[in-house]
């Protein structure tokens, strides 16, 4: 996962209110229920400490699903706000977390709030009929989902039955026509295969629009098509069969990535393209060779590093921080090791808990190894 959208987070001042809320508001009694929600999370807030701009910057945004649109869909929902009350973080969930929490601390605690964040694989859904498509672009890092539609002509559309030497015009005319709509899609999901990075792109709607664009896919993004029989784009159709496809397509990618990272994990460390343990993650931090942070799910509250002047400045003990000449602040571990991560471009992939060897909390793919970089046999 491209973390690069908690830089905001890290460069903001501490304390920060982090909070993870039910904002699901689909029944008649949804404004109410979630009016209950944010002022009990928001209290559990002010009891810890925090101020009241933090407190009223956190019940603001929760509370924009009042006002129905966009937000009003949500279930899940993940807001940190800084010590001078800015929102440096408001993040959708793939679903009303199982716990709501609310916490006031010198560090974020963001490992659970990956663990639950909607899926953050790059994708796109099309929607098709014979005019054109409804594109939506989901899963940027840093970027909210974009929606585009693309519209062909509408001139002589419809095959009509007709007698005589007209019938096979009209025929042809129509599916020409077809064929230069589907044309438009194809251009546009060309554009966007070459310009980002997506995992897979899903085409629903119209059964023969869906064969003549998958007919017209570029090999930047053939391999990337997967076709659903359900859904479709006239006004009024049920997109809950698109919406459940293509939760079900993300989940199967994030399910290969924590395998890939495991394996890539056992496989590489005995060639010293991966570590694992704190020190040798630690390490592989300072040095910037990490290009993948692996962490568990395995919460342990006392675990903490010692962090510098500067994120990478870290370590594991003091004399780590005598080498590196500064004096270390107590950071928790979890929060330091995903501070570095952001601070050196590295990816993060939160894994269950007991998946990496030995049962280490944190693990590491490296961008490159040398001399110092252990390996295990």
């Amino acid at each position: 996962m491209d973390v690069s959208f908690l830089e905001p987070v890290f460069a903001a001042p501490g304390p920060y209110a982090t909070v993870c809320a039910d904002v699901t508001h689909t029944n008649e009694n949804a404004d109410t229920e979630l009016d209950l929600r944010v002022r009990a999370l928001t209290e559990q807030l002010t009891e810890q400490g925090a101020p009241e701009q933090v407190v009223e910057a956190v019940r603001a945004r929760l509370l924009e699903g009042n006002e129905g649109g966009e937000a009003g869909t949500l279930k899940g929902r993940a807001v940190i706000a800084a010590a001078d009350g800015t929102v440096v973080l408001d993040e959708v969930l793939a679903d009303a977390p199982a716990r709501e929490t609310a916490e006031w601390s010198p560090h974020p605690d963001l490992v659970p709030v990956l663990k639950q964040l909607a899926g953050r694989v790059p994708h796109v859904v099309v929607v098709a009929d014979r005019v054109g498509a409804d594109i939506t672009t989901a899963g940027l890092p840093g970027r909210p989902d974009q929606e585009k539609q693309v519209e062909g002509d509408t001139f002589h559309m419809r095959k009509v039955k007709v007698g005589g030497w007209a019938h096979n015009t009209y025929m042809h005319t129509a599916e020409n026509q077809w064929e230069e709509n589907a044309g438009l899609v194809a251009d546009e999901l060309e554009s966007q295969a070459r310009r980002l990075p997506l995992r897979f792109i899903l085409i629903a709607g119209d059964v023969r629009a869906r064969q003549i664009l998958s007919d017209k896919a570029h090999a930047a993004w053939s391999d990337l098509v997967v076709t659903t029989e359900e859904g479709g784009r006239a006004a009024g159709a049920d997109r809950e069969p698109v919406e459940r496809r293509t939760a079900e397509l993300i989940a199967e990618h994030e399910a290969r990535d924590i395998a890939d990272a495991v394996e890539k994990v056992q496989a590489a460390g005995a060639h010293g393209l991966a570590v694992t343990g704190t020190e040798a993650v630690v390490e592989a931090l300072r040095k910037g060779q990490v290009e993948t942070l692996v962490v568990t799910e395995a919460r342990d509250d006392d675990a903490t590093l010692l962090v510098g002047d500067s994120p990478l400045e870290l370590g594991v003990k003091q004399q780590d921080m005598d080498a590196l000449a500064t004096h270390g602040e107590v950071v928790p571990a979890g929060s330091a090791l995903l501070a570095a991560a952001v601070a050196s471009a590295a990816g993060v992939l939160v894994v269950p808990e007991a998946a990496l060897p030995g049962d280490e909390p944190v693990a590491a793919i490296l961008r490159y190894t040398d001399d110092s970089t252990p390996s295990t046999s």
